[in-house]
């Protein structure tokens, strides 16, 4: 049976519960994998170590993970985030950066500091600044669907239809709307289908005469209007044919 690891970094675990929201597919999920950790949907596995001077509690991440799902953006400043992230690379075959926070820092990228209620300046950067990621997928939060069919095809190692997740895993950072507008619009690329509209959970993006126009305040760089174009992959397309 596939083991099967859920991460959490720093996030609000709307991802999670998206894919609670598939209900009866969840039980067909969990019943077909072993699921090894969760801090939030199993007791927490800890490692205790004695020293002359204190006890020590700390997370345990199991060995020989074939599955692990990292939801949140990694906090620079934190260094149990750190070691977690880490260790979780070290043991888990396939790394999948579960939605916008750790697939492309989503709006944990604006932190900056100064800001009320959290003054205190802390960096938080996608899970593939830090460690390789073997597939990402985007949205805040993903839709069910799509985490269901990514876990699915995973354990049945469909690598073909997890090619757009694999790419979209290195290049996961640059998947905001100015993004969008680089790569796609001033390439002439655009046919104002509107998909990239459509999948913003914010509206960040109204279509305009035909064309996208980005509201950057809106925008929280959720990647998941990048990854609905069908148009993003043309120039890596074109530069496989004419190699």
């Amino acid at each position: 049976m596939v083991r099967v690891a859920h991460i959490h970094m720093s996030g609000c675990t709307g991802c999670l519960i998206s894919l609670t929201d598939t209900y009866e597919k969840l039980l067909d999920i969990l019943g077909s994998i072993d699921l090894v950790y969760s801090l939030t949907l199993m007791d927490e596995k800890t490692e205790i170590n004695e020293t002359d001077e204190k006890i020590l509690i700390e997370r345990k991440i199991p060995d020989n993970i074939d599955i692990a799902l990292v939801e949140g953006a990694v906090c620079l400043d934190d260094e149990h985030s750190i070691k977690d992230i880490l260790e979780t690379r070290k043991k888990a075959k396939i790394v999948v950066a579960l939605g916008a926070c750790a697939a492309t820092g989503g709006v944990l990228r604006y932190s900056r500091g100064g800001q009320m209620s959290k003054p205190a300046h802390a960096s938080y950067v996608a899970v593939g600044d830090v460690i390789k990621v073997d597939l990402a997928i985007p949205g805040c939060p993903p839709s069910p669907e799509t985490i269901v069919k990514v876990i699915i095809l995973a354990i049945n190692g469909d690598t073909k239809y997890l090619q757009p997740f694999a790419e979209f895993a290195q290049n996961s950072t640059e998947a905001c709307g100015c993004d969008l507008i680089t790569n796609v619009v001033n390439k002439s690329l655009c046919m104002g289908c509107g998909s990239c509209a459509s999948a913003c959970p914010t509206r960040a993006i109204e279509m305009v005469e035909g064309r996208p126009n980005i509201l950057n305040e809106v925008c929280i760089k959720c990647g998941a209007c990048s990854f609905q174009c069908p148009r993003i992959r043309i120039p890596e397309q074109v530069k496989e044919i004419e190699q």
